[in-house]
């Protein structure tokens, strides 16, 4: 059973990361994930996601030259706003949430 803490700051990764993207879900996720299991999980989920999307903005990015990636990166922009209150809300109910479409590097 997951606590109402372990839910909150599971949460807060999600929801920090839209204001502070690399720093605030970082330091929860060290502080933390070594007492809990959840809060590990979304730790490592937020960290995949993030690395996955900044590589499909450069490829985006670059596609620019050949005018695709005009179209790509608003789409990315919506995904990655999306994804991230979803998996706020999946972890704040107590579920694992494992984002679509992204390269799972860290295990």
């Amino acid at each position: 059973m997951v606590s109402n803490d372990e839910r909150l700051l599971a949460a807060g990764i999600y929801v920090l990361s839209i204001f502070f993207p690399v720093l605030a879900p970082l330091i929860i996720w060290l502080i933390k994930k070594d007492e809990s299991s959840f809060i590990d999980f979304h730790g490592r989920e937020y960290f995949n996601f993030l690395i996955s999307y900044s590589i499909y903005f450069i490829i985006a990015g670059i596609s620019t030259i050949i005018l695709i990636g005009i179209v790509l990166l608003p789409v990315l922009g919506v995904m990655l706003f999306v994804f991230t209150i979803i998996a706020a809300i999946k972890a704040y109910e107590g579920n694992q949430y494992r984002f679509p479409l992204i390269f799972r590097l860290i295990k």
